[in-house]
């Protein structure tokens, strides 16, 4: 067959498709094989739950929800967590007094049900792009006399000036129970809507995250938060999350961190969230490929 046959016969192949300028990448998902998937349990959330919760978070920029995980769960994340605490932060951000966990996904698969509990991940379905990605994970023990942290908003690193819609989501459950003594998260309401250059006064509405264990307060990136100060006399335990657009690039280099090995037993959801997943047309691509054909033939 001649080249020009060739040209014509893949004009008219269903399988090719003409793309005329960059910008019309954005309406092709070349990703055909291993495409975007919804979270694997967010149809089983009760829909009128998730709307008056996101109505809230819209609103303040954060909400609470009580007991979200059982006390077993919590337990088992505790019990994992004890033989990795043994580092302290390096500065005033990470908490001198504060011990964090990096590198979970690898480390803890206890803290699986946290990062990918279904009401979560329902939320992020509404609040970022298909296919959104995990930008940390930690567990975080705050110890008696610690300071609280500076107040700060997670997407701030982003060079992307405010007001604008949050770049990322966080969470924070409370392994052990958050008390107004014991560092329990502050959160400013409405600072998701602040302008470039706006920062938190001491005039400023706080609500600290007062709630029992197996809770979370879910936070927009851009909410102006920040661990509380310990006074308890005792540590407070919690796990926190932060999801991030697509699009850009995360906190954590899990591609480093997690074994291919150990992507391969993870969940679907999970190990989309790891960057094994495309942003349409083909950001996040291995050799041209989707990152999924480099595990094994049967994940």
């Amino acid at each position: 067959m001649s080249n020009e046959a060739s040209a014509a016969s893949g004009k008219d192949d269903p399988r090719f498709r003409e793309v005329k300028d960059f910008r019309d990448y954005a309406n092709v998902d070349l990703a055909r094989t291993h495409g975007f998937t919804r979270s694997a349990a967010a149809e089983e959330v009760d829909q009128e739950l998730l709307d008056a919760q996101h109505e809230e978070l819209l609103e303040q920029g954060f909400i609470i929800i009580e007991k979200l995980l059982s006390d077993a769960q919590a337990s088992a994340l505790r019990d994992e967590a004890e033989t990795h605490l043994d580092k302290f932060g390096r500065n005033s951000f990470e908490g001198e007094r504060t011990q964090r966990i990096y590198g979970l996904p690898e480390k803890m698969r206890s803290a699986d049900v946290f990062i990918e509990h279904p009401l979560i991940l329902a939320h992020l379905d509404r609040l970022l792009k298909p296919n959104y990605l995990l930008s940390q994970a930690q567990v975080i023990n705050i110890l008696d006399g610690s300071p609280a942290q500076p107040l700060h908003i997670d997407d701030g690193f982003y060079p992307w000036p405010q007001p604008r819609s949050a770049l990322s989501v966080a969470t924070v459950f409370a392994i052990d129970d958050f008390t107004e003594a014991n560092g329990a998260t502050v959160a400013i309401p409405g600072s998701h809507r602040w302008g470039e250059g706006r920062y938190p006064e001491e005039s400023d509405k706080r609500v600290k995250a007062v709630m029992p264990a197996g809770s979370c307060i879910l936070f927009m990136g851009n909410v102006w938060h920040g661990g509380g100060e310990n006074f308890s006399g005792a540590p407070r335990l919690a796990f926190t999350a932060q999801y991030c657009e697509p699009y850009l690039r995360t906190q954590e280099n899990y591609f480093l961190s997690v074994r291919p090995e150990t992507i391969a037993t993870v969940s679907e959801d999970l190990r989309r969230m790891l960057g094994y997943s495309i942003h349409p047309p083909f950001m996040g691509m291995t050799n041209g490929m989707h990152p999924k054909r480099t595990l094994p033939k049967e994940v």
